[in-house]
């Protein structure tokens, strides 16, 4: 079971009015409740905050913040959206009812609400300004380790803004939502934290706002599954037809159809090699295309990334 509480703040009677942040947490709910395949995933909250009806006070979303975190789920994310300000260093989640003396919510009693939470994963996505600063905020006592269980990814340094779209979004929560909905996946279709960050970190630019990622964790749950970018039974086959992961697999022209030598069974592991082509698992052995590796008699070979999946099918992991 799996909880996620959404949070889009746009009015800010003392901070200034945002545009975008409503909008990316309403653009998000659907991506995070829902797999590729229409299976459920995370079970949504948003809260969401564009006028005095609909604010979300601190003491709301310290509240909010309890319920998310109380016991039941085996994974819990926060994500924010609004403005961030920082203070001694690190950075409060302002809230509509926010002041210059007491912004918000400061990251360090989130921090110690998922320290004391039994949830075993917690994943935090912020999307405000200096939000990396929550990567960097000493816990009580001089512990400077984040709880077990916990991914921070944020979408800038904790010296930078975070900046919205002309169209009313933010620019990070853009680029998360493109992530999520398949940026971001491997070959199996697994969206973790770590490949939202790279997939995050590649769509900015050496002069932008750079998003900011920081964890303990000793293994990657899934914060998403998309469809497998190939079928299952053909990763399969990638040890049947490499029976050794180092070796050259021979093609000749009987595998490319084109040639009409009604070699039906070879035609078959050629449409399956083609697959694995696409994903970069195999390459041509002296060759640009594989139609050229099997009309010339030459061959395929794994890839680098094509050896970690053939040893995965292997170990019976796939």
């Amino acid at each position: 079971m799996k909880r996620a509480l959404l949070v889009g703040i746009d009015h800010y009677p003392d901070f200034g009015d945002l545009a975008g942040c409503v909008n990316d947490a309403r653009a998000l709910a659907p991506l995070l409740s829902r797999n590729e395949d229409d299976s459920p995933n995370f079970a949504c909250r948003t809260e969401l905050a564009s006028d005095d009806a609909s604010a979300v006070t601190r003491d709301d979303l310290l509240r909010h913040l309890d319920e998310l975190l109380a016991p039941g789920p085996d994974c819990a994310l926060f994500y924010f959206a609004g403005h961030g300000e920082p203070v001694s260093g690190e950075v409060a989640l302002v809230t509509s009812d926010g002041t210059t003396n007491t912004p918000g919510v400061r990251f360090v009693e989130v921090l110690e609400k998922i320290k004391s939470s039994t949830i075993s994963e917690v994943i935090v996505i912020l999307d405000c300004c200096f939000s990396g600063g929550a990567s960097v905020v000493p816990l009580a006592g001089g512990n400077n380790m984040l709880p077990d269980g916990l991914s921070i990814l944020t979408a800038s340094r904790g010296d930078q803004s975070a900046i919205e779209t002309a169209s009313g979004r933010g620019q990070f929560s853009v680029y998360l939502e493109g992530a999520l909905d398949g940026g971001a996946a491997d070959v199996l279709g697994h969206v973790n934290v770590s490949g939202l960050f790279a997939y995050l970190s590649e769509s900015f630019g050496a002069w932008d706002q750079r998003p900011t990622f920081k964890a303990n964790i000793d293994r990657l749950h899934d914060v998403r599954m998309c469809d497998p970018r190939l079928p299952l039974p053909t990763l399969r086959n990638l040890t049947k037809w490499f029976v050794d992961p180092n070796m050259t697999m021979p093609l000749d022209p009987s595998f490319e159809p084109e040639e009409k030598l009604g070699n039906a069974e070879n035609e078959e592991i050629f449409a399956g090699l083609q697959k694995l082509r696409a994903n970069r698992l195999i390459e041509p052995v002296g060759e640009d295309h594989l139609y050229f590796a099997a009309i010339n008699s030459t061959g395929c070979e794994l890839t680098p990334l094509g050896k970690h999946y053939w040893e995965l099918v292997r170990a019976g992991r796939i």
